[in-house]
């Protein structure tokens, strides 16, 4: 026996709770979820390949950007695993040409994806080169980049019965399987130390992941920038729970969107949408009968999504601004309706018994 739901003659809806905007984002993340773009950056003024290394080489201090410069963010979010980021930052950039590192940027970002502009002097603000620094400050990394260094090791031991702690200092010369010291004219390996002391963080090694950028303005100091991307390691799913009554003449209906943020980085603040769809994939048409999304449509809206429909997509755009954390999963309430008719329905070999 199936308890089914009776009379839903509506057109396949989302609850209303996201809002009806944003479609550049479904046919621009359409488009770079085929091939990589590449676009030409404006630049104040032509620069040739040797200066553009002698950038990259500079001395100077590489100006720097996290989360605390974000004034906007958006989130869109495929059912196929992929979201487009559109993140918009308030900067203070000095004239000529120099490095910015962006941090704060989702792990698993597709570096050739990445679009850099000014949003009130794009003819001003110019992109030279990026590179995606991925390699992240950890213990076993810091130890393998200071090969061929000096490194002060300490111990601790007793002595007459309290605790001294010694400072040796070793060249590290192998870290392979496990480290090889070179401490005076000897070359040791095991031994018990506490923990190793770092003259500095080595400039290749990031505590977080960071678009490393060289960059050319001749326009103002105060710049709003966008950059927006493509990462993986974001998807969302809806679930439905249809809870009969006693007398089997009426039902409730719960949903859920359920987020799963695992691209390595938090998403505060933002604007989200959701996108149901396959990128660069028609959808065949739906089936006939009774189907959830018909269900849905009876049922009454938790207000939270609204829906709007683009050729094969379909966007929910959420009316406020959430937050989803890393390494998080997100449930936000869809819709919930009652007294929702049902009937008893009996299949007994291929045929239809009410």
């Amino acid at each position: 026996m199936v308890q089914r739901a009776k009379s839903l003659n509506a057109a396949p809806r989302f609850p209303a709770a996201f809002s009806r905007k944003g479609w550049g984002a479904i046919v621009g993340a359409a488009l770079l979820g085929g091939a990589a773009a590449v676009y030409a950056s404006p630049r104040a003024n032509h620069t040739s390949a040797a200066q553009e290394k002698e950038v990259a080489r500079a001395g100077q201090t590489d100006q720097a950007t996290s989360l605390t410069d974000q004034t906007d963010l958006s989130v869109t979010v495929y059912n196929s695993n992929i979201a487009l980021i559109r993140d918009v930052r308030n900067l203070a950039l000095p004239s000529g040409t120099f490095r910015l590192k962006l941090m704060d940027i989702a792990a698993t970002v597709n570096p050739a994806t990445v679009h850099f502009r000014s949003l009130n002097e794009p003819d001003k603000l110019g992109i030279l080169e990026q590179n995606y620094e991925y390699d992240l400050l950890e213990p076993a990394k810091l130890l393998h980049k200071y090969v061929g260094k000096e490194v002060t090791l300490v111990r601790s031991y007793m002595s007459n019965n309290t605790t001294q702690r010694e400072e040796i200092r070793a060249t590290l010369l192998s870290d392979n399987n496990g480290p090889v010291w070179k401490i005076g004219n000897d070359i040791v390996t095991g031994g018990y130390v506490e923990s190793y002391r770092f003259p500095e963080v080595p400039a290749n090694l990031f505590d977080r992941p960071t678009l490393l950028m060289s960059l050319e303005n001749s326009g103002s100091r105060k710049q709003q920038v966008e950059t927006s991307y493509l990462a993986t390691n974001l998807s969302w799913n809806s679930d439905y729970v249809l809870t009969v009554g006693r007398d089997d003449k009426a039902a409730d209906l719960d949903g859920w969107v359920t987020l799963a943020n695992n691209s390595g980085t938090a998403f505060h603040n933002a604007r989200l949408q959701l996108v149901a769809g396959d990128l660069n994939r028609v959808q065949p048409a739906a089936a006939g009968g009774v189907t959830r999304d018909m269900m849905m449509a009876k049922a009454a809206r938790a207000e939270q999504f609204a829906q709007e429909n683009f050729s094969e997509y379909h966007l929910y755009t959420l009316g406020r601004k959430t937050s989803v954390e890393d390494k998080e999963t997100k449930q936000i309430s869809l819709l919930q309706g009652s007294n929702i008719p049902v009937e008893k329905h009996f299949v007994v070999n291929g045929q239809n018994f009410y």
